[in-house]
């Protein structure tokens, strides 16, 4: 990227306030060490969301002087609808670097690279994976750290925010911990990582086996990994076992939404419960290296306090595990559950 100090404008049309196609928006809003200056969401402009201002056009944002335009939201299928190549081409036209996490990579169209050039400025395709990736070797197997990774009973509940609640916590507690990007929002926090979703699927072991090997090499002696779909989603349950084996976890952090009885609110796909999932994420573990669910992590966004804290006590109950909400309640009791499997 150029050297400028980094100030983002997250470009979240129509789904700024949206907590599923929005959340790489939510996610560099809460962790990412960069400010984000302005919110780009014509339908919300003059509005503020967690302070930062929304605009209705890039023009508008030039005040408060961005560097970097963010694409942040989710689109189905990950590509781009047709109004957003105007919004790409006005970013680059006012000098704005540009993060993409979507499938389709902007550095594969020839006229916007033309015009980033032109203007002195960057394009950088967040999930466009490494060229020279390939099976496990089985280093994951021999990396001299403890390796956690976040699963769940579905897609866009909270991995990523777990494993960086958890790997706060951690570093707070003066560990040797290293939070590892799987996906486009980790990424674009963490700066570094790949997006496994991308990789060709021969290949997403071997991706999830380097990443525990440069997260031990940046520093990290507990690593937290970022988990990604779910065993049982209809759609992307390949990327989660291909993830799960290759980063080798010797423990597992499960993930739920308190309340939700569906995978992706399909009622073709009921979500078994937690002991079960607890048992399934186990069974399903690499051979050569079995895990355990040291706790699990809920998601109580959609509970009152009371509420919330009867969900957590549930799901102690149900599974005799401890469980919490890292964002409400802190995440100090469930990096005490891991470290004591430790």
């Amino acid at each position: 990227m150029s050297q400028r100090a980094k100030r983002y404008l997250i470009l979240a049309e129509g789904k700024s306030g949206d907590p599923h196609y929005g959340k790489t928006a939510r996610g560099v809003l809460r962790y990412s060490p960069h400010p984000t200056v302005a919110i780009l969401d014509s339908e919300r402009a003059g509005e503020t969301e967690d302070g930062i201002p929304v605009v209705g056009s890039v023009n508008d944002a030039l005040c408060f002087d961005p560097t970097t335009a963010l694409v942040g939201v989710a689109t189905q299928g990950g590509r781009f609808p047709p109004a957003w190549r105007e919004l790409l081409r006005s970013c680059v036209a006012k000098g704005l670097d540009v993060e993409n996490g979507l499938h389709e990579f902007l550095t594969n169209d020839p006229e916007l690279v033309e015009l980033a050039r032109r203007h002195g400025v960057q394009l950088r395709d967040l999930r466009r994976p490494p060229t020279d990736l390939n099976v496990p070797t089985g280093e994951n197997l021999t990396v001299p750290a403890t390796i956690v990774l976040t699963v769940g009973s579905d897609c866009a509940i909270g991995k990523m925010t777990v494993s960086i609640e958890l790997d706060r916590e951690a570093r707070r507690r003066g560990l040797k911990s290293e939070f590892v990007p799987t996906g486009q929002t980790g990424i674009a926090i963490a700066g570094w990582g790949i997006a496994v979703d991308a990789v060709v699927s021969d290949f997403i072991a071997g991706a999830a086996e380097r990443l525990v090997v440069e997260g031990h090499r940046r520093g990290g002696e507990l690593l937290w990994v970022e988990g990604q779909g779910a065993l049982q989603h209809p759609q992307y349950s390949g990327v989660t076992l291909g993830l799960y084996h290759g980063s080798a976890p010797h423990l597992l952090v499960l993930c739920h939404q308190a309340g939700q009885r569906f995978v992706n609110d399909d009622e073709r796909f009921p979500i078994p419960p937690l002991s079960e999932l607890v048992e399934l994420h186990e069974r399903a573990a690499l051979i050569a290296r079995p895990a355990r669910v040291a706790c699990i992590a809920m998601n109580t966004r959609e509970l009152g306090e009371d509420e919330a804290k009867r969900a957590i006590e549930a799901a102690e109950e149900e599974t005799g595990l401890p469980a919490g909400d890292p964002v409400r309640f802190g995440a100090a009791p469930l990096v005490d559950a891991v470290l004591a499997q430790v």
